[in-house]
């Protein structure tokens, strides 16, 4: 079996990247105290009104926060170009009007 090449991380990706504490519920576990939780770097993101995480091998875990860094830059590019061009058409539209 071929092996498989690693996963290229895209320049730009939806979501945020977040530390994920958990308790894994086994009694005799570490995770029991409050301080001593199970720790993963995920990528979370919401997909039909539900939050999904995704795990992220340590190696991807700073290439997809530059690419979640990415997504928030260019979307806000793009409401200023939104905002930009309502302000134009709503002056437009409130412009003096012409007499017939």
């Amino acid at each position: 079996m071929p092996a498989r090449k690693p996963a290229r991380v895209p320049p730009m990706v939806r979501g945020t990247v977040i530390a994920h504490r958990r308790r894994c519920g086994k009694p005799n576990c570490r995770c029991v105290s409050d301080e001593a939780a199970h720790q993963s770097m995920v990528l979370c993101y919401s997909e039909a009104s539900r939050t999904k995480f995704v795990m992220l091998p340590a190696e991807k875990v700073e290439p997809v926060r530059r690419a979640t860094e990415e997504f928030r830059r260019a979307k806000a590019r793009l409401m200023e170009q939104g905002n930009a061009g309502l302000a134009e058409l709503l002056s437009q539209l409130k412009g003096p009007t012409q007499a017939g």
